[in-house]
């Protein structure tokens, strides 16, 4: 979690290409990246793919191999030198990267909270008796049952059009979705509540982006620097890595949410049971900060404490 290391001289870069899943979310990401890098001289275009996660619709991401098959396509182009750099949802993006790869930028974090989107009913409590409640995430479903243990609570795949359309059919009384998703694509006049972190802790790094690249473009690294925002990367790394302390899956029933003030850092997690065997587990730890190792070792820290409460 240390400073990037990179394994060739600097030197300058012009043109770029983003490597991109081809939902409306993820163009608009590339495209944001793509605005802010052709602000500063560089000439950028976007190479579209489809990845396994974005074809593999009928099975729960859990079941298939977690949230990293959202990239593993988009790093096989980065390998074979078909794309330069790929932007990725951070809290898409696996915990571990593979050899040879890095987290060049995180950028500056949307509202990282989760939103309540139905036609018919403005809040959790305002839902009937068993209603029907859309999700994928085991995050989601285990905050879900901690607070309305009553509701039927039943799998959503596809993009964030896709979840939308469904929900729009009749096929849910609400669904949860990121609102930061629904912000970036003008969507927030479907959010009908938006859930504070007390009542439903965030998936690590959800609301932030970030950009993925070769070890061996300290170029690329550069011309990234300017987009990063420091105080994210801090607070995503320390999320980051309780879920790492806890096995790095991106398909865990895990939350974990920091916030920085000045140069402290409050960081909060949450386990849950996808069972519902044992009760939700919760934890939190605050410290300074001002590097990545130390929001790193202060992950370490709340998964400790979490394990120590039955998390596993």
């Amino acid at each position: 979690m240390g400073p990037l290391q990179f394994r060739q001289q600097v030197r300058s870069v012009s043109s770029i290409v983003i490597a991109t899943r081809e939902s409306r979310l993820a163009l608009w990401q590339a495209e944001h990246v793509k605005a802010l890098l052709g602000s500063r001289g560089h000439d950028v275009s976007l190479l579209g793919m489809t990845t396994r996660g974005d074809q593999i619709l009928d099975r729960s991401l859990s079941k298939v191999g977690g949230k990293g098959l959202f990239v593993k396509e988009l790093e096989v182009a980065l390998e074979e030198g078909r794309a330069d750099l790929a932007v990725h949802s951070l809290k898409d993006v696996p915990m571990d990267l593979p050899q040879g790869f890095a987290l060049a930028c995180v950028m500056p974090r949307e509202d990282p909270r989760d939103a309540l989107v139905s036609p018919r009913y403005d809040s959790l409590d305002a839902l009937p008796q068993g209603a029907v409640v859309g999700t994928s995430s085991l995050r989601r479903v285990v905050l879900l049952r901690a607070l309305r243990p009553d509701l039927r609570i039943e799998p959503l795949r596809g993009n964030l059009d896709t979840r939308l359309r469904k929900l729009d059919e009749g096929q849910y009384d609400a669904i949860v979705l990121a609102a930061a998703g629904l912000k970036r694509l003008g969507l927030a006049d479907r959010i009908r509540r938006v859930f504070e972190p007390s009542q439903m802790l965030p998936a690590a790094g959800q609301g932030a982006l970030g950009i993925e690249i070769r070890t061996d473009r300290a170029d690329l690294a550069q011309a990234l620097a300017p987009l990063a925002d420091h105080a994210t990367w801090l607070a995503v790394s320390a999320e980051r890595a309780v879920s790492r302390a806890l096995g790095g899956s991106c398909s865990m029933p895990l939350a974990a949410y920091a916030t920085l003030q000045g140069e402290e850092l409050r960081l909060d997690g949450a386990w849950g049971d996808p069972d519902g065997a044992t009760a939700l587990v919760r934890a939190q730890a605050r410290g300074r900060v001002t590097t990545l190792n130390d929001a790193a070792a202060l992950g370490t820290e709340v998964a400790e404490r979490l394990r120590a409460g039955g998390a596993h």
